[in-house]
């Protein structure tokens, strides 16, 4: 077996295995039933240090050897991880000060995974050491066929750290960036509250502050806390590829904004995510009870979709799902077991958004430690868990189905940065970019859209731009004038706002006003934020909710308040939506804005989802009744390709 680094034509399956939490005599039955089941890859070492270097310099590969050994003369492909998501108890005692620090400034303490900080150094070159060993050791192993670094960064809120590493890590970033401290006293406005400095090692980090810190300051803090996570792994990559030709990746989470997957993703060559629709149902989907009680069982319909798009966006169109789950998972508020069904359903819906793989966290469920409650393919005893025959129908399904490479007619802008302008100055409560951003893609989902999600680096070249007839880009509250330039000459519509370009790289409202946008005539000159019991009713129906602008326009006018107040207007190709809307009035808008640009739409059954790849026609039904779709009758948890 060579490393095939052409990308594959056939989606695969796979799963994620523990090796040295089994007997040694367990893992060649365990390698044949994976190759039964018809599972192609197995993720193996993430969480291994402290079995590979139980003392500082004391390295055990032999156990390692073997596993992989095993693993692939049984007939599966590697996915090596590096395991600095785990360091062992020992590393504490060589660097005592690497934990990361909480927002009171209390360290996290060694006991269960992700203790440390990235902006350690010591501890980054001791992850950066592991790599290169792994990778010099593994990097010809023709059954390591691909690796993984880390494990789900920014998990268990680890992103932001207060150290003493990361305000030193800090104040290098900003002299980096800011050309002295007059530049950066001006840039972020500390003339007000007499906030100047005079020089660079005056600068603390933004917490612990009487009451809020400068929203510069939390920007700044934001962005050099985004470039720690890339750096640090972007130095296990560089240590990887020395020694490997296999394909490197990380594995993304649902939810997670802290640091921008899109820069990250530059410097892999494909991504993966883990996908847990009933953890995420209840604990990141922002969600009623009403809803949470109708899709307990089957996910949010549109929660997976949204991130299996935004990661094909950040991918460059290389993406997995590393872990898929199999059942009732434990670290939500409540973990009920999948509707018969589902696991197959998120699968296939994965697998039609292009996915060219999907692996479910993990083949065996844990008899001890913090994830014994978490299931897997095999109960602890190895008997079957219920998902397995769906897996096994699912595997025998994909046997010729080809990876999806559609493209959408309809694309969304998510960007990391106004996600945290937006956490700064949200300026109502409980609103944040992220739900603005996914109320939208709920509405193009329910009126039977495909959608491509982009980064704005994906809009760097006007070519990309006018591959779309509606491009949608709501809240991008720093826009750079190469990506209003290309968006204002887009082919197709363009519907900008709430929100845009309404602040500076340093979140200061900028002059000329906002949005100051060529060739659409609106100023926004004054917004305001709703209390959730008061929203404003539009005159054709439906309301306005937690936020909206007020504009100085003379553009026409194709949304407005029951008393005449603008809400979405029109100027050629051009619309500014001035407010955020209910899902009664985002549809309307979809629809509106998709006829403008023959963009055919359709009003989906409650649950269901449709997803056109081009080839083929997936309907998939998450409630819990049937329903007829295409002149078929579709069974809650059921799928349907045409």
């Amino acid at each position: 077996m060579t490393i095939d680094l052409t990308p594959p034509t056939k989606p695969t399956l796979g799963t994620c295995y523990y090796p040295e939490q089994w007997p040694k005599e367990q893992w060649q039955n365990d390698a044949h039933q994976m190759v039964e089941l018809g599972l192609t890859w197995v993720r193996i070492a993430e969480f291994s240090w402290g079995v590979l270097e139980p003392t500082p310099g004391e390295l055990c590969w032999q156990w390692l050897d073997e596993a992989i050994d095993v693993l692939g003369q049984a007939g599966l492909k590697v996915v090596l991880g590096t395991p600095s998501a785990t360091p062992p108890r020992w590393m504490l005692d060589k660097w005592p000060d690497m934990l990361a620090t909480d927002n009171s400034g209390h360290a996290r303490k060694f006991g269960s995974r992700r203790h440390y900080c990235f902006s350690h150094l010591g501890y980054r070159e001791e992850s950066v050491r592991m790599a290169a060993l792994m990778a010099k050791r593994y990097g010809n192993n023709p059954y390591v066929q691909a690796w993984q670094v880390d494990n789900e960064y920014g998990c268990h809120d680890t992103t932001y750290s207060y150290s003493d590493a990361a305000k030193r890590g800090f104040r290098v970033w900003l002299q980096q960036n800011y050309a002295n401290i007059n530049v950066l006293n001006e840039a972020w406005g500390n003339v007000f509250w007499s906030m100047q400095y005079n020089n660079f090692e005056q600068i603390e980090l933004p917490n612990a502050t009487v009451t809020e810190a400068n929203p510069a300051h939390h920007m700044a803090y934001r962005r050099f806390s985004s470039d720690q996570v890339c750096d640090f792994n972007l130095a296990q990559v560089q240590a990887i590829k020395t020694f490997s030709k296999a394909p490197v990746s990380h594995n993304f989470m649902g939810r997670i904004t802290d640091f921008d997957h899109a820069a990250m993703a530059q410097n892999l060559d494909f991504v993966t995510w883990d996908s847990y629709p009933l953890g995420f149902l209840e604990d990141r989907v922002n969600a009623t009870s009403e809803h949470q009680r109708q899709y307990d069982r089957q996910g949010d319909p549109d929660f997976q979709a949204f991130h299996h798009d935004l990661y094909r966006g950040v991918g460059n169109g290389r993406w997995w799902v590393m872990e898929q789950q199999p059942g009732p998972v434990n670290w939500a508020p409540y973990n009920p077991a999948p509707l018969a069904g589902m696991v197959r359903l998120w699968s296939w819906e994965a697998l039609a958004h292009g996915a060219e793989a999907v692996c479910y966290f993990r083949w065996r469920q844990a008899p001890f430690a913090q994830e014994q409650m978490h299931s897997g393919l095999l109960r602890p005893d190895s008997s079957l868990a219920p998902c397995y025959a769906e897996i096994c129908q699912l595997a025998q399904e994909i046997e010729c189905f080809p990876i999806s490479k559609g493209k959408a007619d309809v694309a969304l802008v998510f960007d990391y940065t106004a996600q945290w302008a937006w956490e700064i100055q949200p300026h109502a409560a409980n609103t944040s970019y992220f739900d603005l951003v996914f109320d939208c893609y709920k509405a193009l989902r329910k009126q039977g859209l495909s959608v491509d999600v982009l980064p704005p680096s994906a809009l760097e070249t006007q070519e990309v731009c006018d591959q779309y007839k509606v491009l949608w880009a709501p809240g991008l509250m720093h826009m750079t004038q190469c990506l209003k330039d290309i968006l204002v000459h887009a082919k197709g519509h363009v519907v900008w706002g709430p929100r845009s370009a309404a602040k500076t790289q340093d979140m200061a409202i900028p002059v000329p006003l906002p949005p100051n946008i060529d060739s659409l005539k609106v100023t926004v000159h004054s917004c305001e934020s709703l209390r959730p019991d008061r929203p404003i009713a539009l005159d054709q129906g439906g309301y306005v909710i937690n936020y909206r602008e007020l504009l100085d326009t003379n553009a026409n006018v194709i949304e407005q308040t029951m008393d005449g107040e603008p809400v979405l207007i029109q100027h050629d190709k051009q619309l500014y939506l001035a407010a955020w809307l209910d899902q009664t009035c985002w549809q309307r808008v979809v629809k509106s804005v998709c006829g403008m640009a023959n963009v055919p739409t359709l009003d989906m059954p409650e649950g269901v989802r449709c997803r056109n790849t081009g080839t083929h026609l997936f309907w998939f039904n998450y409630d819990n009744k049937h329903h007829d779709v295409s002149e078929q009758l579709l069974e809650p948890g059921g799928v349907l390709i045409q």
